[in-house]
């Protein structure tokens, strides 16, 4: 797939948990490295990098040592306001090594919801953007609760790309991009490299479910796709495997699925 990538400056990247972790839960310190790496790059040729990063609950559960299977929404908050230092600590070194600042924003479905709330988060992104700081974004998973969390950070995501007016979002997940079924179950699905419109025919390909470390699926990421590229904003799906792809979406051709931007 080639994409014209010249006007593009203002990037969102979204990685999931199935990303950033092991099986076991804990973080993969080679594939961070790796996506930091190639994050600060991209950041010193003079793009603008917003991060919405998952894994603080899984990195919780994996450190303090609750069983997924029976996990209740008090000990997911447990869990995620220990990750969520591990995770920013993470990242706060390594960027570090690059000389690069980050800022750490947790948001709520109230404050995405909210008009004034919305417009003061936009208003701080666009400073620390300004300031050449990566936002790295995440849900406040420690005071969410199902009656007022964002959903997957999927939605997370695209709401973030709406805030700061991004030219493109990009999302990392653990699949090359979208196939008109399963791949997974299906030898012969067939891959869609461009989506010029999220229709019914479109969402009817990402039935399914994620990971067992994830919240998201196809499903959620279509959805996605088709909130933000109504309001013209482009979008990706690529397979996070190797972070390095990121360099192939702006140096050439790549491997994922692009979501074209309607016309304003």
């Amino acid at each position: 797939m080639k994409i014209n990538t010249e006007n593009i400056k203002r990037v969102v990247v979204k990685v999931g948990t199935s990303t950033l972790t092991h099986t076991s839960g804990y973080i993969n310190i080679r594939k961070v490295e790796r996506l930091v790496s190639c994050l600060s790059d991209l950041h010193n040729s003079g793009m603008e990098i917003i991060l919405v990063s998952s894994g603080a609950v899984s990195c919780g559960l994996a450190k303090i040592g609750f069983d997924r299977k029976t996990l209740s929404t008090e000990q997911k908050q447990a869990a995620a306001a220990v990750g969520q230092c591990q995770l920013i600590d993470m990242y706060d070194r390594r960027f570090s090594d690059f000389g690069i600042t980050i800022a750490q924003i947790l948001l709520t479905r109230s404050v995405i919801d909210n008009k004034e709330r919305r417009l003061n988060a936009s208003t701080t992104l666009e400073l620390l953007i300004g300031q050449r700081i990566i936002p790295i974004v995440n849900e406040n998973d420690t005071l969410s609760n199902e009656q007022i969390k964002i959903g997957s950070n999927d939605t997370l995501a695209a709401s973030v790309a709406r805030l700061c007016n991004a030219d493109l979002l990009i999302n990392m997940s653990d699949i090359d991009g979208l196939y008109d079924s399963d791949p997974r179950s299906n030898k012969d699905a067939r891959f869609i490299e461009y989506v010029e419109a999220v229709t019914d025919e479109i969402f009817a390909m990402g039935a399914g479910a994620g990971t067992a470390r994830g919240t998201g699926g196809m499903a959620t990421k279509l959805e996605s796709a088709k909130y933000i590229t109504e309001r013209g904003i482009a979008m990706i799906i690529l397979n996070g495997a190797d972070p390095e792809i990121l360099y192939n979406v702006f140096d050439g051709e790549f491997v994922g699925t692009y979501f074209a931007p309607q016309k304003q």
